[in-house]
C-alpha cells in the first residue's frame, strides 16, 4: 500500500494526552510521521498501513477516538 496521510479526531486535552497517541503509533514501523493538535483534538499520521489499524492502536490510549478521513 502507498504512503498516505490520515486524520484523526482525539479526545485530547494536554500534552501528555498528544504524547500517549506519539507513544503507542510510534510502537508501529509503518508510521512515517505523527502529528498531534491538542487544540483541534486531531492527529495527522503518515502511515503505508490502513486507517483501521491505526484508529486500533490509537484506541490503546483510552482516550475517545475516530478516523475522520484522508488529509
Amino acid at each position: 500500500m502507498s504512503e498516505q496521510t490520515f486524520l484523526f479526531k482525539m479526545e485530547m486535552t494536554c500534552e501528555g494526552c498528544a504524547n500517549a497517541a506519539k507513544k503507542v503509533l510510534g510502537k508501529l514501523s509503518e508510521v512515517k510521521s505523527v502529528e498531534t493538535n491538542v487544540e483541534a483534538k486531531t492527529v495527522k499520521v503518515v502511515s503505508t498501513l490502513p486507517s483501521d489499524t491505526l484508529l486500533e492502536a490509537l484506541k490503546k490510549t483510552g482516550k475517545e477516538v475516530s478516523f475522520v478521513g484522508l488529509a
